[in-house]
């Protein structure tokens, strides 16, 4: 029997897989591909960002409350997804920062933070896995701890000394990390909306982005997904805890999006198989290698 094609998104708290690579996640599940986000937190002790949501009932149930947002975003995504199991680290904030809660996913050690990822590669088998970089997209505890655990993940998987007890071992084929904010594409949007008399909602925001000096990363791979951008806004709204409908984040048609820069796009740090760059598909160089 062909082999389908499995993609897996790992991610720190509900709603981020819908708001970095959703539209790639529903491009490649509409066409056929097996695509599994894999969500490390339950994003328990997220801020409620939508006042619409901001009510006791809700806070009282937050943790319940955004499962179910997870769930109606993975319907709509035509994805599955799981979490991990662990708690929600808080992004901590004041001079001095207070410490993270005991127990948190960040205060995990690397080796145990993999553990349930490691069960989770080798159950369903990805080709590809996405996640964040060193400074997680942003530098949130639980982003960062992501990345490490993915990068571990990534390389113990396969081994059939580690982890024990977790399934037959399986080594994925290639790793990136999310780009999901290049200033080009901003560049874009902006000299486009400039052009159509418009304002541009994101101007001040980008700003904020280049005063805090993250890094760059080359864009090694661009996956053309504007028709799945309507769908991946829909999955955004689902989080409405988190996400103001009439926020900055819709403020933009997405046609207007989709003409400015149509593509999402990654980084890609590992790969087993042979492939070139620039390259336009998540799984090059492995459709030739897996019989699909």
């Amino acid at each position: 029997m062909p082999e389908r094609l499995r993609l897996m998104a790992v991610h720190a708290h509900p709603d981020d897989e819908s708001s970095k690579g959703a539209a790639t996640m529903a491009r490649y599940a509409d066409e056929g591909a097996d695509v599994l986000v894999v969500t490390m937190t339950g994003g328990e002790r997220g801020d409620i960002l939508n006042p619409a949501m901001e009510r006791p009932e809700i806070r009282e149930n937050i943790a319940e409350v955004r499962k179910a947002e997870m769930d109606r975003a993975r319907e709509i995504l035509g994805i599955r997804q799981e979490f991990a199991g662990f708690v929600d680290s808080g992004l901590p904030e004041g001079d001095p920062l207070p410490p993270l809660p005991e127990g948190c996913f960040a205060l995990q050690t690397v080796e145990d933070g993999a553990a349930p990822l490691v069960e989770s590669i080798r159950r369903f088998r990805p080709h590809v896995i996405l996640t964040y970089d060193e400074n997680g997209g942003y530098p949130h505890p639980d982003h960062i701890m992501t990345h490490k655990v993915s990068v571990h993940a990534f390389d113990t998987a396969g081994d059939p000394d580690a982890y024990p007890g977790t399934g037959e071992p399986w080594q994925p084929l290639k790793m990136y990390y999310f780009v999901s904010f290049p200033p080009e594409r901003f560049a874009a949007l902006a000299e486009l909306l400039a052009a159509r008399g418009l304002e541009n909602p994101f101007a001040d925001w980008m700003q904020r982005i280049e005063e805090r000096g993250a890094p760059r990363w080359e864009i090694t791979t661009r996956v053309e997904c504007s028709k799945y951008f309507d769908v991946a806004a829909d999955a955004l709204r689902a989080h409405a805890t988190q996400v103001d409908p009439n926020g900055f984040w819709f403020a933009v048609p997405t046609e207007l999006t989709a003409q400015a820069w149509p593509t999402e796009d990654y980084h890609l740090v590992r790969s087993l198989v042979d492939t070139e760059i620039p390259e336009d598909d998540l799984f090059a160089g492995i459709r030739d290698t897996v019989r699909v």
